[in-house]
């Protein structure tokens, strides 16, 4: 039975999926590749010319390093974590950048979301803490995109500890 139309699953209070920003599509990866390999090319073919010839290897070696910063970058961005809260359960599911899956199911009655912040930059960390355990959760979002998930994670979570409510159509 998929959990769709499944009759004994309970509609979410609160449901997100966080993942990494990037600013760079693959489009833009190519053409920012083919512009340091330009200009690389070019100030080694100066050097080159010149009598510098060891030069040249270094600016080839200089966009190898580049293409691999942004590559081992890509490969970090398919890092995701997925929060579900629904009146007597909050879901959280970590999957890693190499495809590792954690997953926890919680009360929500005894779970609490704690924050670390720097009054000058905002909120820094933030922790489902549960039995005396604390799992960071976001950890790759900025300040405030900490501060719009904590809001709503936090209103979730009264939510729920107010019990399930039966709303009346009419």
């Amino acid at each position: 039975m998929n959990p769709d139309n499944d009759p004994n699953s309970e509609p979410p209070l609160f449901s997100a999926t966080l993942t990494p920003h990037r600013s760079l599509s693959r489009k833009g990866f190519v053409v920012l590749m083919a512009a340091v390999s330009l200009i690389s090319f070019t100030a080694g073919m100066v050097f080159l010319i010149a009598g510098a010839w060891p030069v040249f290897g270094f600016f080839g070696l200089d966009v190898a390093l580049v293409y691999w910063a942004f590559r081992a970058n890509y490969r970090a961005a398919a890092e995701y974590e997925q929060v579900m809260v629904t009146a007597t359960e909050l879901k959280f599911r970590k999957v890693s950048a190499r495809g590792r899956i954690m997953e926890w199911t919680l009360n929500p009655l005894w779970v609490r979301l704690e924050h670390e912040s720097i009054e000058e930059f905002g909120i820094q960390k933030l922790f489902l803490t549960f039995r005396g355990r604390r799992l960071s959760i976001g950890h790759f979002l900025s300040p405030d995109e900490k501060d719009s998930f904590s809001t709503a994670l936090t209103a979730a979570l009264s939510e729920a500890r107010r019990g399930p409510t039966r709303t009346v159509l009419t």
